[in-house]
């Protein structure tokens, strides 16, 4: 027996040992995998990065061509080259680019480019959105449009004039930032800063931050600004859940790139939560406390902050097919209670159809849908003798776009709103059940112009059922990037 024991210890080492190649291939293979998804994820990101340069320089080009077809030079000079926007990180000049950018002719579709070391630059835009329209409704934008960039009643409306600035800071982050304006119907202008931050453009593991003031990231429609609208006005259950001004506040947003076979993006916002666009948090804006007394609620911590997480994924259902869906989250205080919160959540859908061998990209059909539910927990009020209660609000959009021709898209939405009864609710103009149908024409001249037809049909409780027609104009200076997907 004991002759026998080295022998068995012998034969299990020699085992063990002829196993660690194994193992040892193993390790290696698995450490190859990982590597070769982050090498593919990485090019997935380039890739889509490169896709949104080529559209840019391609709307460029052709707005300039365009520009130069309207109104010809007097004078015959050397073509200029094709205006493209630059890339999140410029690679550097050679010594003889500013000498050859001197004797080259600016076009306004082109950026105003303010170099440093031929690396730097920024794009200044101005764009301008108005609106003239008839309602059979005498207080529309009371009761109606009550969306701050919606038309504001009968006759003439400024939606909003903005000048955008945006561009490289350095190799490592990007900034951008607008400052819009309006005129009220007594005239008096309204100067806003709507968005400025700082985005990063080189962190490791397919992360990203944003920080400084900026729309939340919330749906679809919540990002974009009053002229990337389809249509005249905000949708109803924005206004209601989202807020005149739509969900902006001060804050940081962390996202990350799922590394999935599909494109996959989560994002986590955390705003100040304080202030008219905050409607839904601690807001004492816009009967935002529903007829309470609004308390002030300072920020003492983590949980006086306002939450918005999000996810989306993109899917490529074929070579002329692509589905995107998203769902969103808001949590925070609000100021009706020293312990009332609301909570607001969105779910998201977006189809584009487009034939591979598209002209500018007509034509196209688009169709867009959110639905959002919100439930605001309602402080008691004794002075007004209001009883502590969950307000409920739910409701929906839904739009297809057609872009039957080149410049011409056509256009129609649904929508429905509604929520539980209230004790406020005879007083507060963002309740009760509502629904509109709007279509709408709308042409591109140019890059640079848009004009739209649209009207509207509204049912509400408050004021039965209305009619309006707008007319809107938008004109563009400058230079702006590809819109988003």
């Amino acid at each position: 027996m004991i002759m026998k024991l080295p022998h068995a210890l012998g034969l299990g080492l020699a085992l063990g040992l002829s196993g660690l190649p194994v193992w040892a291939q193993d390790s290696a293979q698995n450490s190859t995998v990982e590597q070769l998804q982050q090498q593919l994820l990485q090019l997935r990101r380039q890739f889509e990065e490169t896709q949104r340069q080529q559209s840019a320089q391609i709307e460029a080009l052709q707005r300039q061509i365009e520009a130069l077809q309207v109104k010809p030079p007097v004078e015959a000079t050397a073509p200029a080259p094709a205006a493209a926007a630059p890339p999140a990180h410029p690679a550097p000049v050679a010594d003889a680019a500013p000498a050859q950018a001197a004797i080259q002719t600016w076009t306004p579709a082109q950026p105003i480019p303010v170099m440093r070391s031929g690396q730097d630059y920024l794009n200044l835009s101005f764009k301008m959105l108005a609106t003239a329209g008839l309602s059979t409704s005498t207080e529309a934008g009371e009761e109606i449009e009550l969306g701050h960039h919606d038309p504001a009643g009968r006759g003439f409306t400024l939606q909003a004039a903005e000048i955008a600035l945006d561009g490289a800071v350095d190799p490592y982050f990007r900034g951008f930032g607008n400052i819009c304006m309006s005129v009220d119907p007594d005239g008096e202008t309204h100067v806003d800063l709507g968005e400025v931050y700082l985005l990063t453009t080189a962190l490791p593991a397919n992360l990203q931050v944003k920080a400084g003031l900026f729309l939340a990231e919330f749906g679809r429609q919540n990002q974009q600004h009053a002229y990337q609208w389809d249509f005249v006005d905000q949708p109803i259950i924005l206004n209601r859940l989202l807020g005149p001004h739509s969900l902006r506040d001060p804050g940081a947003r962390l996202s990350w790139l799922i590394p999935t076979p599909f494109y996959t993006e989560l994002m986590l916002g955390v705003f100040h939560g304080q202030g008219h666009s905050a409607f839904s948090f601690r807001s004492h804006d816009y009967d935002g406390t529903h007829g309470r007394t609004s308390l002030e609620r300072e920020l003492h911590g983590p949980g006086d902050l306002l939450y918005v997480p999000r996810i989306t994924s993109s899917f490529d259902l074929s070579d002329t097919q692509t589905l995107v869906a998203g769902a969103s989250g808001g949590f925070g205080p609000n100021n009706s209670g020293a312990d009332a919160d609301s909570q607001i959540y969105g779910l998201d859908l977006y189809w584009k159809w487009k034939p591979v061998h598209a002209e500018h990209g007509f034509p196209f059909l688009a169709w867009q849908s959110e639905g959002l539910y919100r439930r605001y927990e309602a402080g008691a009020d004794s002075e007004r003798d209001m009883p502590s209660e969950d307000l409920d609000d739910w409701g929906f959009y839904s739009q297809i776009m057609w872009g039957f021709k080149r410049r011409w898209v056509a256009g129609l939405r649904g929508e429905w709103a509604d929520g539980n009864t209230g004790a406020w609710d005879a007083s507060d103009r963002f309740r009760g059940e509502r629904i509109r149908f709007s279509p709408n024409l709308t042409c591109y001249p140019t890059a640079f112009s848009k004009i739209r037809l649209q009207y509207n049909l509204d049912d509400g409780d408050r004021f039965g059922t209305e009619h309006s027609v707008w007319l809107q104009g938008e004109f563009l200076l400058g230079s702006h990037g590809a819109h988003k997907f």
